[in-house]
């Protein structure tokens, strides 16, 4: 069963999909279109469930369900999954391939927008400044509809970043 985000709980269980290049206005509305209906089916041995999602940032997609309504189960939890690569897989136009399973550290640019550094590259940035602790960082670790609300957000140096700034003097 499909519910607002805001009408889930705050201990409703949240995944975060982050693509791995921005999202036009028009990507965004298809994707809300369609999760809409697939989360409304979402099930899991048969017992719905109630959940939701959000695309934000232009960039990543929050799904969020109650586990107070129903559990999910590893099958629907792979479902989800299947609907993200699926919904990847329709958006993509043979030249700008949308991967909701980027794994780069996402942070806040200068301007607002969400920069990306691949893991590859992740030293060297800290190494030339670009990458500092108190960057914004976007906490695409998050657990909870709760830790979502309120640690969205984190500086570098409180997230899994904090091992590359170990090696830096203070």
């Amino acid at each position: 069963m499909y519910a607002d985000f805001d009408k889930l709980p705050e201990t409703a269980r949240v995944w975060v999909y982050q693509a791995n290049r921005s999202l036009s206005n028009e990507e965004v509305a298809a994707i809300a279109e369609a999760l809409k209906p697939a989360l409304s089916q979402w099930a899991a041995h048969g017992q719905p469930l109630l959940a939701s999602a959000l695309v934000i940032e232009n960039r990543f997609v929050v799904v969020g369900v109650d586990e107070g309504y129903n559990l999910p189960s590893g099958c629907s939890i792979d479902s989800s999954v299947r609907t993200l690569q699926e919904i990847g897989r329709q958006l993509s136009d043979g030249i700008n391939a949308v991967d909701f399973f980027d794994r780069s550290a996402a942070v806040q640019a200068a301007d607002g927008s969400v920069a990306t550094y691949p893991l590859s590259t992740i030293k060297e940035a800290v190494a030339d400044g670009s990458l500092t602790p108190d960057t914004t960082v976007f906490n695409t670790l998050v657990k909870t509809k709760a830790e979502f609300l309120s640690a969205w957000h984190v500086r570098a140096a409180d997230s899994w970043l904090k091992r590359y700034f170990k090696s830096i003097p203070a």
